[in-house]
Order: C-alpha cells, then sequence, then structure tokens
C-alpha cells in the first residue's frame, strides 16, 4: 500500500490543484491503470495567510500552519508537503509540530539542481522569498547561489502573482514581462531559473527560458511521490538521514522523528 500524502493547500487554491493534478499525474504515470495517490488536503484561507504576511506575523502564520499539519498528521497523513514556496519561511514551525516526514520544498528543487550540475540559479518569487533570507540559505547549504531580479524586478514579479495568478488570471503582458525577468537573470549569469512561487509555473515554463527552468511545485510534487510508492521511512520517521536544517541524500530510514525529508 502507498503512502499517504498530507497537503497543507489554499495558498493559493490554483496552485493546490497543481498539486493535487501533479501527483496523481505522476502516480499514474508511474503505475499505470487506474492508479491514483491516496492524499488529504486540508485548504487553508489565503486571506488569513495573505494578511499575516503583509503585517509580518510570521509567529501568528506559523502558529496555524503548523495545526494544519497536526490535523493531516491525526487524519492520516504519512508524509506532509506544505504546498508554498513563501510559507517555507515557517517550515521549522511545522515540522516540529510533525512526527511524520515533512517533505522541504526548497531542499527537493537544491537537490535537482545540483544533481545536473548547476552552482547559480535565478529565483523568481513573492517579494518574501526573493528578498528574506529563509531561501536563500537554505539554497546555500546545497551549494547553490541565489540571483534575484534587481528592485523593478522583484517589484513586477510580486505583483502579477498577487493581482493575477493567486487570483486565477494568466495574462499575456505579464509572460511577456516574466520573460525579460528570466533574460536579465540569465546575463548576469544565472545558469538556471526556479519558479519560486507554487502560481508561477501557471505563466511560465522552460519555453520561456534561454536557461534550465526549476518548476518547484513540479519538482516537490514528483519528491513527494518517490516517498509515498517507495514507502521511504515510516510513521514517525523520516526518510533522510540528516538532521533538521542539514543537508541529506535521499532515501534511507534511520532519522529521527519529525526531522525534515531533503529532496
Amino acid at each position: 500500500m502507498t503512502r499517504t500524502i498530507g497537503l497543507i493547500g489554499g495558498m493559493s487554491w490554483e496552485s493546490s490543484a497543481e498539486y493535487y493534478r501533479l501527483i496523481n499525474e505522476e502516480v499514474r504515470r508511474r503505475l499505470g491503470g487506474h492508479h491514483c495517490a491516496r492524499t488529504l488536503m486540508l485548504s487553508v484561507d489565503f486571506a488569513e495567510i495573505e494578511a499575516m504576511q503583509r503585517a509580518g506575523d510570521w509567529a501568528a502564520a506559523g502558529k496555524l500552519l503548523a495545526g494544519a499539519a497536526r490535523t493531516l498528521e491525526g487524519g492520516g497523513a504519512d508524509l506532509v508537503l506544505l504546498c508554498t514556496n513563501t510559507m517555507h519561511h515557517v517550515a521549522a514551525e511545522v515540522e516540529a509540530a510533525l512526527t511524520v516526514p515533512f517533505v522541504h520544498l526548497v531542499d527537493a528543487t537544491a537537490e535537482r539542481i545540483s544533481a545536473v550540475g548547476l552552482t547559480t540559479a535565478g529565483l523568481l518569487g513573492t517579494r518574501f522569498t526573493m528578498e528574506m533570507d529563509f531561501y536563500r540559505e537554505r539554497m546555500r547549504r546545497h551549494g547553490i547561489e541565489v540571483l534575484v531580479p534587481d528592485d523593478p524586478g522583484r517589484a513586477l514579479v510580486h505583483d502579477v502573482i498577487y493581482r493575477e495568478l493567486t487570483r486565477g488570471r494568466v495574462e499575456d503582458a505579464s509572460r511577456a514581462a516574466y520573460r525579460e525577468v528570466i533574460a536579465e537573470l540569465a546575463a548576469r549569469g544565472a545558469q538556471g531559473v526556479i519558479l519560486g512561487c507554487t502560481e508561477i509555473t501557471l505563466l511560465v515554463g522552460q519555453q520561456d527560458s534561454p536557461v534550465p527552468v526549476f518548476d518547484s511545485t513540479r519538482i516537490h510534487a514528483e519528491r513527494a511521490v518517490d516517498l509515498a510508492l517507495a514507502g521511504a521511512g515510516a510513521p514517525g520517521r523520516a526518510a533522510d538521514g540528516g538532521t533538521p536544517g542539514r543537508t541529506g541524500g535521499p532515501g534511507g530510514a534511520g532519522a529521527s522523528a519529525g526531522e525534515v525529508v531533503s529532496g
């Protein structure tokens, strides 16, 4: 029996729908027939989270999402994903609430980048993701240096996310603007580009970039399927052999309860 994937969603629901689609398509691709993923999703109200972001009340957001994680574990989730890049700012709080593995999006993305030999990547995301240290520092643990757009570029990328993508709008003009930002990052030395917001994949993809694109949503979803189908780890144990905050290789049980699962 495959393990049950717990999804903390709703940030926004558009990207949560992408997670659900990608996970189930990947399970069907691997297993064939009528197979689909065993999943539980708890979708929070993004309006509450967005207000906490604007107010800088990360402690309240962490408490809310930690509660969501506990609810999923209580409902039978064998591993838990936080389906948002920005809210990985409070990943430690979510992880601490769990005794089942927490699958860290940044670790999964960084390991995919490292696997193809790249050491510098451009990052597109919300202002919080691009400007706060949590994402870049986690990437550095894997040997990845991160470049972000200049201030006008960061403002454009952020505004498109919150004014359009999280409201279900996908505009051609915004796609063209993102292409320019990506091209500028590549010109500055980015060997690849991270789509570091789960909505950005709705707007741009590899066809819009002169360098390899790393879709954090797809990478995170595929890592969840890896663990669910392999049965890596066990309830109350993590599949990664490292310690929280330390990078480690994929696979292999034997880590302590509640530990981060690296991708």
